[in-house]
């Protein structure tokens, strides 16, 4: 009883000791399980200014806090944030005492998360980007919701592509200026190396940058930071990769004001989840700081990630149905070894020296100059005067013997001859690419040329970016934010020859050309033959420089917190033709017209403190924006021409939020609102019945089509909440509505190659406004809800499962076929007569857009570590899609069939017998993404 006694005596001094020397309170940061003092840890009080770093024993200090109910957060990377209730009282310092941080598990789930990632930002369906990778550094549960549980599905938070986010490292943007997307493959594999990081929600005040409307990640790659330690892992998976190991060493900041991070990592798989998709990853990180003294330090930092990576292919119902959702047409065996033919090859090093300088206590200055320099590359086939070697090549499927029509528009494809060839169509019994087969085809040409070469989609970028960040506290209750950046890319971009596959040479010329002259990738250099290693088909360079800025001022008061913030950007962009291309011989060779662009922004908010506890949050945003590269020169592989009156998107967005947070419940529940106008976008596609301006029915072309001055509106409500039942049970609730579609009817254009000439160098074709408006968004569910519970050990093991729902997701439908001119039939010249066939009923049903079913995943996860010595040793595994259920995560409709009457044939026919429509199986029907059945993922860790 005596030494209860003390012992609790004890407790009450730790806990309740004063001192006069203000008002506030101290404490001491620990991990929970090595009790080892925790340097860098960052404790705020909640609605004020007062921030407090921990010193080299753990300790913290603030000593001028308002008397009354204080709400502590304290965070740092890899451990859960606390959040401590304090009643400060007037003149005296309350000793908190011991305050342990327990390892946050999300850290060890991002390791599973970058599986996602990695496949999702390949440019297999480049329209349907997740941005879960912007989300790894936000803790709301909402965000991990969308991260962790959704981003599976390729959910989009707020149904906003990933180039309306912004994610830096070290300041400066990584989102690229071709098409505005960050490259998350860049420092892929590199987890430990990136954990530092700072994430604002929507378009909420950045330290940082202006930002868009979909968020803004901040990478922090300072040595001094890192926690001091070292880290091996090794993990194991069935999803886009097999194996992976990664290892990292943290110094720490020494006597002599060195600090050193170094990291590595390896993934591979000689087959991941679908089909032939084949992965070796090699990843680097080294991050070196001298601290010269309290005021100055310098940091390298050096990224190395080559990522080499086989695609899998969308596929037709057709294809699905025959061959499975795992199937893959890219690959085949070449002398009993796997080969893909679509091979996405990263290879893009970042260099980065970093000056930090504390100009005073209450300002920062931090400088970062950047250079980055490699390469991307996409591998596909190439081929002349021989058949589409693709497997679901359309005349290969049994759907090409069922659809047939004869000349007079009576339906043939259930003809005995039609069913029994449909019966012995060559993807039933041969499904992969036979390499062996195109390799006896080169190898016994008579002139010694491949027909068929392997070849890349190569750009070589050269990037140097600059930036300065300020960061100045004017009064107890202003802090200004303001910084500057600079770009100037140099981008060479060609087709690369990678194999001639048994042939001596390869002939460079396009035999879709209608002349001589048209065929020539070169007229400086015509009639070229080419060997591996060799440029051929097309060669261009495009140069931009941009330029932007931004000040932003942030006030803080008892009940009232807001920002008000500026931006102007301004970017120039020029092609630079080496080839003089045969269809554009007077615009393709040399540099275009420089094309510039500024834009402004503006965006502010506040936060309205009802309580300590419950807040009220706006934020109001509108900008311009350049339009990308991609969208700027719409043909750029062949020609110079501009997009004619190409101007910004302009960006609005509103969102509020009512939150909550005390110790045992976190909420928040937002309404969001965002328009979209004047976006600008290109495609390229191979299209049947082109409307040629003649009395025929057209012609068949490669063709790019640019839609323009469309317009994307966004309305929804999120919904986080996370409730700490007891000590070591949690439950979680995340869930989102929208609305997302199309607000306008654009305008497209194809730019037709075929019939360019030396006078007519912009050959488009106007084919007036598709009826866009009110059709969905694609490519995410626009619904969503996550139910989940974590129980939580206090022997360091946790287990935790959700249950997520995922629907109202879309296709991605073709704005040709919601064309006048798609309904005209053009036998009748320039007339506007539509096909006979195309009733209302009928146009309605073939242009409804599909809808993909909704679908429930549930996830399991769990873990344990152990501390032996000065050791930790820990696992961690998920299994995400428990019951292995099949689900669509995009797809497209293919715009081949670019009339009605094809179209309607390619669908169905009429039967003679009932006068109604039959549906049989499209040779060109949509084509499909499919996520991941069930999967897992084990990772095994020691710290030491």
């Amino acid at each position: 009883m005596k030494k209860l006694v003390i012992s609790l005596l004890f407790v009450m001094q730790v806990c309740f000791v004063f001192a006069q020397s203000g008002t506030g309170f101290s404490g001491k940061v620990v991990d929970s399980k090595t009790q080892k003092a925790l340097q860098n840890v960052v404790a705020t009080v909640l609605n004020s200014n007062l921030t407090q770093v921990t010193d080299s024993e753990g300790k913290f200090t603030f000593k001028n806090v308002s008397v009354g109910s204080q709400l502590l957060t304290i965070k740092s990377a890899g451990f859960k944030d606390v959040l401590l209730a304090v009643e400060v009282a007037n003149g005296k310092i309350l000793d908190l005492g011991v305050v342990s941080l327990e390892e946050d598990i999300t850290q060890e789930q991002q390791l599973s998360l970058i599986t996602i990632t990695d496949n999702d930002l390949g440019d297999d369906n480049s329209g349907s980007e997740s941005t879960s990778g912007l989300l790894q550094a936000s803790r709301d549960v909402f965000q991990q919701a969308a991260a962790f549980n959704w981003g599976q599905a390729r959910f989009r938070i707020r149904g906003l592509d990933n180039e309306y986010g912004t994610t830096m490292i070290n300041g400066i943007s990584m989102n690229k200026i071709y098409d505005g997307r960050p490259q998350w493959g860049n420092w892929g594999g590199l987890n430990d190396a990136t954990r530092n990081q700072e994430f604002t929600m929507g378009s909420g005040p950045s330290d940082y940058t202006f930002g868009g409307i979909l968020g803004t990640q901040e990478i922090n790659t300072r040595a001094s930071i890192f926690r001091k330690g070292s880290r091996v892992s090794f993990s194991g998976t069935n999803t886009n990769y097999n194996w992976r190991t990664m290892g990292t060493y943290v110094s720490g900041m020494n006597s002599k004001g060195w600090a050193f991070v170094v990291s590595g990592s390896r993934r591979w798989a000689e087959e991941a989840y679908f089909e032939g998709t084949d992965n070796s990853a090699n990843s680097l990180f080294a991050s070196i700081e001298k601290k010269f003294n309290e005021k100055h330090s310098l940091n390298f930092t050096a990224i190395y990630a080559q990522n080499y990576r086989g695609k899998n292919s969308p596929n037709t119902k057709e294809v699905s149905d025959i061959a499975g959702i795992k199937y893959n047409s890219y690959w085949g065996y070449q002398d009993g070894e796997q080969r893909n033919s679509r091979i996405k090859n990263l290879n893009e090093p970042i260099y980065m020296l970093s000056h930090y300088w504390k100009i005073s206590p209450k300002t920062n200055l931090n400088t970062n100059i950047a250079y980055q320099v490699g390469s991307i590359g996409n591998s596909r086939i190439d081929f002349q005067g021989q058949d589409n070697p693709d497997p679901t090549y359309y005349r290969s499927m049994p759907s090409y013997y069922t659809t047939q029509f004869d000349d007079n528009g009576n339906y043939i494809g259930n003809s005995a001859i039609n069913l029994l060839e449909a019966s012995q169509a060559k993807f039933l019994t041969n499904r992969q690419l036979n390499w062996n087969e195109l390799y006896d085809i080169n190898r016994n040409s008579t002139a010694g040329n491949s027909y068929y070469v392997l070849y890349e989609d190569r750009t070589d970028d050269k990037l140097i970016s600059a930036n300065s960040v300020l960061s100045s506290q004017l009064a107890d209750n202003i802090l200004v934010n303001a910084s500057i950046n600079l770009k100037k890319l140099d981008s060479h971009n060609f087709q690369n020859l990678l194999d001639l596959m048994g042939g001596k040479y390869f002939n460079d010329f396009d035999n879709f050309g209608s002349n001589s002259s048209q065929q020539q990738s070169d007229l400086n250099n015509p009639n070229r033959t080419v060997v591996e290693g060799d440029k051929y088909g097309y060669h261009y360079k495009l140069a931009a420089t941009t330029f932007d800025a931004f000040t932003q001022f942030k006030f803080t008061y008892k009940k009232v917190d807001f920002y008000l913030a500026q931006s102007y950007s301004r970017s120039e962009y020029q092609r630079d033709g080496l080839y003089k291309n045969g269809y554009y011989p007077t615009n393709s060779f040399g540099k275009s017209k420089k094309v510039e662009f500024d834009n402004f922004g503006f965006k502010g908010g506040l936060t309205y403190k009802i309580s300590g506890r419950q807040f009220i949050d706006f934020n109001g945003y509108y900008a311009t924006k350049a339009p990308n590269m991609r969208n700027t020169f719409p043909n750029a592989r062949i020609n110079n021409n501009v997009f004619p009156n190409l101007k910004s998107e302009t960006i609005s967005s509103i969102d509020a939020s009512y939150i909550i947070k005390t110790p045992s419940l976190k909420a928040r529940i937002t309404g969001f609102y965002s328009y979209i106008s004047g976006s600008t976008e290109t495609s390229f596609f191979f299209a049947d019945a082109i409307d040629d301006g003649d009395a025929s029915n057209g012609e068949s072309s490669f063709v790019a089509e640019t839609i323009n001055g469309l317009n994307k509106k966004n309305i929804g409500l999120e919904v986080g909440l996370e409730y700490q039942v007891t000590k070591t049970l949690k439950a979680t609730f995340a869930g989102t509505y929208g609305e997302y579609t199309y607000d306008s009817n654009p305008t497209v254009q194809l730019n037709i190659d075929s019939q360019a000439s030396a006078t007519n160098t912009f050959p488009v074709r106007d084919y007036g406004v598709a009826t866009l408006k009110n059709y969905k968004q694609p490519g995410m569910p626009q619904t969503a809800a996550s139910f989940g519970l974590e129980y939580r050990d206090p022997k360091f093991w946790w287990v935790g499962a959700n249950a997520n729902y995922l629907g109202n997701s879309y296709i991605d439908v073709a704005p040709i076929l919601r064309t006048e001119s798609f309904l005209v039939d053009q036998t009748f010249g320039n007339s506007s007569t539509p096909f006979y066939e195309a009733t209302q009923e009928r146009v309605d049903q073939l242009l409804k857009q599909e809808k993909f079913d909704p679908f429930t995943l549930i996830n399991i996860t769990g873990g344990k570590s152990w501390k032996v010595g000065n050791q930790t040793f820990g696992f961690f595994a998920t299994i995400n899609n428990v019951f292995d259920v099949t689900y669509k995560t995009g797809g497209f409709e293919q715009a081949r069939n670019s009339s009605f009457r094809q179209l309607n044939q390619d669908s169905g026919h009429i039967d003679p017998s009932t006068n109604q429509y039959v549906s049989h199986t499209p040779s060109f029907g949509p084509k499909y993404f499919y996520g991941f059945g069930r999967t897992y993922f084990l990772n095994l860790y020691i710290n030491f």
